[in-house]
């Protein structure tokens, strides 16, 4: 009987986070969150032939990729250092008994 109510408040619980989770994805606004500077640059940029728009973007992909390419630098440190490693145990030759 425990189990069943356990369930019940659980499933309730797991509705509730399910519907504020949709709720607020389906309620957020639209921003533009660029400084006016990085836009007139960009702008300006592209209508003249100039190169900053590209610099610009160069510089947003070194931004973006960088936290990648140092999470998987210590993701590989990590698993090299704490895998598992072929160990052997000396155990007695006897029978165990599990009582």
């Amino acid at each position: 009987m425990a189990f069943i109510l356990i369930f019940v408040v659980m499933k309730k619980k797991a509705f509730l986070i399910l519907v504020l989770i949709s709720l607020t994805l389906a309620l957020t606004s639209d921003v533009m969150a660029q400084c006016a500077m990085c836009t007139i640059n960009a702008e300006q940029g592209v209508k003249n032939g100039n190169t900053q728009a590209a610099g610009l973007n160069t510089g947003v992909i070194y931004l973006l990729v960088i936290p990648y390419i140092l999470a998987t630098v210590v993701g590989i440190i990590w698993y090299k250092k704490y895998r598992k490693k072929s160990v052997h145990l000396d155990m007695k030759a006897g029978p165990i008994n599990l009582n």
